[in-house]
C-alpha cells in the first residue's frame, strides 16, 4: 500500500506564538516530554511501515538536520527540501524533485497524534477522491436561547443548541497531479491549494480523526502537551 505514498513534513515555520522558546530552537525540535514533537511523528510513521520521509526546512534548518543524522533508530531514509526562503504549509513541495508515487501525505510538523494513517489512507481510495483534508470535530454549546431577527423585528426563536464543526488538523491527501496547481517559487499554503482544487471542480472529501491529536501552535497548547503525554502512548 504505502508504496504508492510519498510523505512530506513541513517544518519550517518559525513558530512565531511560541517565542520565546523558539528564539534559538526550531519548533518541531522543541520537547514534549523527553522528545522533540516531529519525533513523535517520525515514530508514528515509522510503525505504520513508512520508511521514507521528505521534510521541509528554514528557519533554524541545520538544527533538524543535524538532529536526524544522529537520531534516526528506524533508520528512516530521509530527504530534506531546503526553502531559500518561506514558502507557506504547502509550497516547498514545487521544490521536490523526487515525488515518484501516486499519492502524498503531507503533515504539518507541530502536531501531537495518534492517527491511524493507514485508516486514513485506505478511507481516500475508498472515496476515490483527488484530495482529502483530516479534521478534528469541534464543539460549540449555545447556552441561551438564539433569537431571530429581521429589520429589527423579531422572526423566530430558537433554544439551546450545540453545534459541531469540522477542524482543519493540518494533514492531507493529494493525488500527485494536484500539485501542479501550486505556483513556483511562491508562498502557497495548503488551503489556497483546496480552494484553487475545488475552483476546478476536484473533489476533496474529509477524515475525521477519532483519536488523539493537538497541534502545539501557542504556549496554551505546549503546555497541555505536555501534561498529556503522560497518558499518551507515544
Amino acid at each position: 500500500m504505502y508504496q504508492k505514498l510519498d510523505v512530506v513534513i513541513m517544518a519550517g515555520g518559525k513558530g512565531n506564538r511560541l517565542m520565546p522558546l523558539t528564539q534559538n530552537t526550531p519548533k518541531p525540535l522543541l520537547k514534549i516530554g523527553h522528545k522533540p514533537i516531529i519525533e513523535y511523528n517520525i515514530d508514528l510513521l515509522a510503525s505504520q511501515q513508512i520508511k521514507e520521509i521528505n521534510i521541509s526546512v528554514n528557519y533554524l534548518k541545520e538544527q533538524i538536520i543535524d538532529y536526524f543524522k544522529t537520531n534516526n533508530p528506524h533508520q528512516i531514509n530521509f530527504n530534506f527540501i531546503t526553502e531559500s526562503k518561506s514558502l507557506g504549509t504547502i509550497g516547498a513541495l514545487k521544490l521536490m524533485k523526487n515525488l515518484y508515487n501516486d499519492y502524498i501525505l503531507v503533515m504539518n510538523s507541530d502536531l501531537l497524534t495518534t492517527i491511524n494513517f493507514e485508516a486514513l489512507f485506505n478511507q481516500f481510495l475508498s472515496n476515490k477522491s483527488d484530495a482529502l483534508i483530516a479534521t478534528v470535530p469541534y464543539n460549540i454549546k449555545v447556552p441561551h436561547d438564539i433569537i431571530e431577527t429581521k429589520k429589527g423585528l423579531v422572526t423566530n426563536l430558537k433554544p439551546k443548541h450545540n453545534y459541531t464543526y469540522n477542524l482543519n488538523a493540518g494533514i492531507y491527501l493529494f493525488k500527485r497531479q494536484c500539485i501542479d496547481f501550486i505556483p513556483d517559487d511562491t508562498f502557497f499554503d495548503a488551503t489556497d491549494l483546496i480552494k484553487i482544487l475545488l475552483t476546478n471542480g476536484k473533489q476533496i472529501s474529509n477524515y475525521s480523526i477519532s483519536e488523539y491529536w493537538l497541534d502545539i501552535g501557542s504556549p496554551e497548547d505546549f503546555k497541555k502537551a505536555q501534561n498529556d503525554i503522560k497518558n499518551l502512548k507515544l
